[in-house]
């Protein structure tokens, strides 16, 4: 380990650099987003005290970090703004508000104990993509935070903790580096570095702080910053790092020791084998060429996750049929998807059964262990060539599965199975569980087919996709409507109803003498939406919507739901999001 010497030396050679780059550039001057006082600009440009003794410039730069050793032109660009969720800095996102129709006031009439009460509830659900696409919408589009009964901070932990459920590592590291505020959402930071390291991508996790300009003041993000410059062959900038954290008290022996025999001050590295953490797990790996780690059921997820990624379960391949409790681990670990599925019924092929519990084996299996009669229906599964029989064993073996807690263990394989089945040809008593278990691809896109007979189907559709003037809709939509008032067979439908009220929003002039044929108001707000839309809460309105949407397709939801959705985003003068769902609801597609 180099020496306190050493490192003054080092100290020493980057003050001279500092102190030549700073008098370079000391014609520059602070940005003023960083609200950087004269003051502040002064002291970091007073270098020359600074220099006469090299002692007094390393206890001066350990105090303040390393990143404060920057060239000022450079210092002034990435400086480190403490209060960076303050007052100072209201804007935090991802999106343009005009991008979806918002404005930046969309948070600031909102109430925060009503906004944590959503957010709660928002933990508790699963949501389909297009609730999803509106709560990102939602959280990420720039704009001042509420003032009302919440913190910034708190503010932005939801945006952290929903950008957690959503789990889309590509939105996350995007939102991270355009914001560089990797160090000020320290936990989102982590989750991305984890994941990245449970699917061994060790590259992907070192980017992150490879495109980051501000400093880092987290121990686990530092130690995961010097891991990644000694793998990107830096390693005396890592050395430095490491030195000045540990003259400011940092301690962590098994960091040491792991870090060390990556430095090679040491030929071997001890063997211990920490599971506090998916990066000391990762560092066991890279510092024992032997390394050997067999999972257990109290084994976290996440770890069996980064021993399928890095390809660490060779071991279970040879696992003999006898040691039901280490295959007793694998199912649970199928269930959680951390195993793979077809693996684990390899296993099931190699147990031995007579012909007898084969011809019999839906009611052998009852006689047998959990694992010994999964095993036994899965091999008569394989061997039975009539549809129904093969079916009703599909069934037993799920229910098998199920009973354990473990039906997650018997699904990618069951939908193959499923797959063979005519639907036509299931009967009744077996529907309910075809139609539960089979996988209900997804359907190419469908084209629009414009039906002019139909007002929400027709081509005046066009309008929302802006392909129509104000003079020329309001021409067309007059004319289509004197059509209908002449049919006395044409009702508008809720669908139509939507078309006409979103026009009106828009402030499309429809004749008086058609009236009657929209003026009544269908739709029913939920009360709390309702005052949300009086206070102009546009970003609580959207998460409210986005709640009930929940797991449901926008096209599969009823019209009448649909009505007050789009009445919403009408009242709320969000247009631009309105117009992309009623593009998704209202065309006839095939």
């Amino acid at each position: 380990m180099k020496n306190l010497k050493s490192l003054n030396k080092k100290l020493f050679l980057i003050s001279f650099i500092f102190i030549f780059i700073s008098n370079t550039f000391a014609e520059d001057k602070p940005s003023d987003i960083w609200n950087i006082t004269e003051q502040q600009t002064q002291e970091s440009t007073s270098t020359k005290d600074l220099s006469q003794d090299n002692n007094q410039l390393g206890n001066k730069i350990l105090e303040n970090s390393i990143y404060n050793m920057q060239p000022k032109s450079i210092k002034n660009q990435i400086e480190f703004d403490q209060n960076l969720v303050s007052d100072q800095v209201k804007i935090l996102g991802l999106y343009d508000p005009e991008d979806n129709g918002l404005d930046i006031n969309m948070w600031s009439n909102s109430d925060g104990d009503q906004l944590k009460n959503i957010f709660a509830k928002l933990k508790k659900i699963e949501f389909s993509e297009d609730a999803k696409e509106i709560i990102n919408i939602s959280v990420l589009t720039n704009s001042y935070y509420p003032k009302k009964n919440i913190s910034s901070e708190e503010f932005l932990q939801f945006k952290s903790d929903w950008l957690i459920k959503n789990s889309d590592l590509d939105l996350i590291k995007t939102y991270l580096l355009k914001n560089q505020i990797i160090d000020v959402q320290p936990k989102l930071t982590k989750f991305l570095i984890d994941e990245y390291l449970s699917n061994f991508e060790i590259k992907r996790a070192c980017e992150i702080f490879s495109k980051n300009l501000k400093p880092i003041n987290d121990d686990y993000l530092i130690k995961f910053n010097i891991y990644c410059l000694i793998k990107d062959g830096k390693n005396e900038e890592a050395q430095l790092i490491y030195d000045l954290k540990k003259e400011m008290g940092f301690k962590n022996e098994y960091f040491e020791n792991k870090i060390n025999y990556l430095f090679k001050y040491t030929d071997k590295a001890d063997e211990m084998i920490s599971e506090k953490t998916i990066f000391d797990f990762h560092l066991a790996h890279q510092t024992n060429p032997n390394f050997s780690f067999e999972p257990n059921e109290s084994t976290k997820k996440i770890i069996w996750k980064y021993l399928s990624s890095a390809n660490l379960l060779s071991s279970f391949k040879e696992i003999e049929i006898t040691e039901l409790d280490r295959i007793s681990v694998i199912e649970k670990a199928v269930h959680n998807q951390n195993y793979s599925e077809n693996d684990l019924f390899q296993i099931y092929k190699r147990f031995q059964f007579n012909i007898n519990q084969l011809l019999n084996a839906a009611e052998f299996y009852k006689s047998l262990s959990s694992i010994e009669g999964r095993a036994l229906i899965y091999q008569k599964i394989l061997l039975e060539s009539e549809g129904i029989e093969k079916l009703k064993l599909l069934k037993i073996l799920k229910e098998s599965f199920k009973k354990d807690n473990l039906e997650n263990a018997f699904d990618k394989e069951l939908k193959k199975f499923l797959e063979d089945f005519n639907p036509i040809e299931i009967p009744d008593n077996l529907t309910s569980f075809y139609y539960t278990n089979i996988e209900i691809k997804d359907v190419k896109k469908k084209k629009i087919k414009f039906n002019n007979e139909i007002l929400h189907q027709s081509k005046l559709l066009n309008y929302f996709s802006g392909d129509y003037t104000k003079n020329k809709i309001e021409k067309d939509i007059n004319n289509f409507l004197k059509k209908v008032k002449k049919n006395k067979k044409y009702t508008l439908t809720v669908k139509d109803q939507i078309f006409l009220d979103s026009l009106r929003s828009d402030g499309i002039e429809i004749d008086e003498k058609f009236k009657d044929l929209f003026e009544q108001d269908i739709s029913t707000i939920p009360t709390d939406i309702q005052v949300m839309i009086n206070n102009d809460e546009k970003g609580a309105a959207l998460l409210r919507l986005a709640e009930i949407i929940g797991q449901d397709k926008l096209e599969r939801i009823d019209d009448d739901t649909i009505y007050f959705i789009i009445s919403t985003l009408n009242r709320l003068k969000i247009d631009v999001l309105r117009n992309r769902i009623l593009l998704k609801v209202l065309p006839l597609k095939v």
